[in-house]
């Protein structure tokens, strides 16, 4: 009993060496209840991001106990979180182990946001999020689909498995930080891009299970279904316009290679065939993903290597599936390569964004 009582003295003083963070655009009443409550639990400092509100009413009421960032302008939730890390690293980093950010409507439950920080105290190199349950009955139904598709698309074409993609409950230490000070993206799609950046700095991932609470349905929330996802998804479009321009001229070079050179053996007809068609189809789809899919910065020799040693096993596994799929089930060896084709798309998505083009532009 005695242990436990140290324990959680430890852990509820542990906010004190931690700064939550508010980004907000046009709050109400409710502001004032999360501040209240985070000055309660004693964080060192509440820093809040004015993002371009039509008033300053509820944040001039904050002034003085409260570090108060103003945007001029509203630029999105992206650029006020890195607004916020920015500040706090010149200010506090040298006397706080790291941030917290809370969303400002009070969805977020300040025991949750205590409970974020001592994960994070335990795990200092982490990213720790705040993870809803989507099963509950009073999630709208928005949120449910498109959290879960999401985390859906992270596990199986980026290697992310976290059941809360979306969460604004986050907190981060000082070590973490910087990675995400220059990370590209200006509103909803700048936290998503900070999950891709974990993968790619081997920075891990940890979730602490935090109340789902949803007022009025989300009415407040500022998060668009439609604008905001396309902007989430925007690596994954571009990447698959590529797959998609490379598919075609693949496709076309291979049924013509089956037609023009028809006279040779099955065996080598279908071998010459995938060999070509991918050999030409990938030099449009690596300059592509260079460029413009994955922003590489690192030199194209080096990429190049790489991206022909994944095109080498997997022209042999397209190869080898095809034949033998087409051997097994003696349909169209097009239709079964189009299958084929799919699945190693979906495994190249991966391996191309972890390994070959590792390290990307940031902006």
């Amino acid at each position: 009993m005695l242990t436990f009582k140290i324990t959680c003295f430890i852990r509820s003083d542990s906010v004190k060496k931690f700064c939550a963070v508010i980004p907000s655009l046009n709050p109400d009443e409710r502001l004032l209840d999360v501040v209240n409550g985070l000055k309660e639990k004693g964080f060192y400092k509440i820093i809040i991001v004015n993002d371009g509100s039509c008033s300053d009413k509820y944040f001039s009421e904050l002034k003085g106990s409260c570090d108060i960032l103003t945007h001029y302008k509203n630029y999105g939730k992206g650029r006020a979180m890195k607004t916020a890390l920015n500040y706090y690293m010149n200010t506090y980093s040298n006397v706080c182990l790291g941030v917290v950010f809370a969303d400002s409507d009070n969805q977020h439950d300040t025991e949750d946001i205590c409970r974020c920080c001592e994960e994070l105290y335990d795990n200092p190199d982490s990213l720790i999020l705040g993870s809803r349950d989507f099963n509950q009955s009073n999630v709208p139904s928005r949120s449910r689909f498109g959290n879960k598709t999401t985390s859906f698309v992270f596990k199986s074409l980026c290697g992310i498995d976290i059941s809360d993609t979306q969460t604004g409950l986050r907190a981060m230490g000082n070590s973490v930080i910087p990675y995400f000070l220059d990370l590209f993206g200006e509103r909803f799609e700048y936290e998503t891009n900070m999950l891709l950046e974990c993968k790619k700095q081997n920075i891990p991932i940890r979730e602490v299970p935090i109340k789902t609470v949803y007022i009025d349905g989300n009415k407040s929330s500022h998060f668009n279904p439609l604008t905001d996802s396309a902007a989430i998804y925007k690596l994954i479009i571009k990447y698959a316009w590529s797959s998609l321009m490379s598919f075609v001229i693949d496709i076309a070079l291979f049924s013509l290679c089956l037609v023009v050179f028809k006279k040779l053996p099955d065996k080598t007809l279908l071998l010459f065939s995938t060999v070509v068609s991918r050999i030409l189809s990938s030099l449009f789809n690596y300059a592509v993903n260079h460029k413009v899919v994955f922003r590489c910065k690192e030199h194209m020799g080096r990429t190049l290597l790489k991206y022909y040693v994944l095109c080498l096993i997997q022209m042999g596994a397209s190869y080898g599936g095809v034949y033998l799929l087409t051997s097994i089930l003696g349909i169209s060896s097009v239709i079964i390569k189009i299958i084929v084709d799919t699945v190693l798309w979906l495994i190249s998505f991966r391996i191309q964004h972890s390994w070959v083009f590792k390290n990307s532009i940031k902006r």
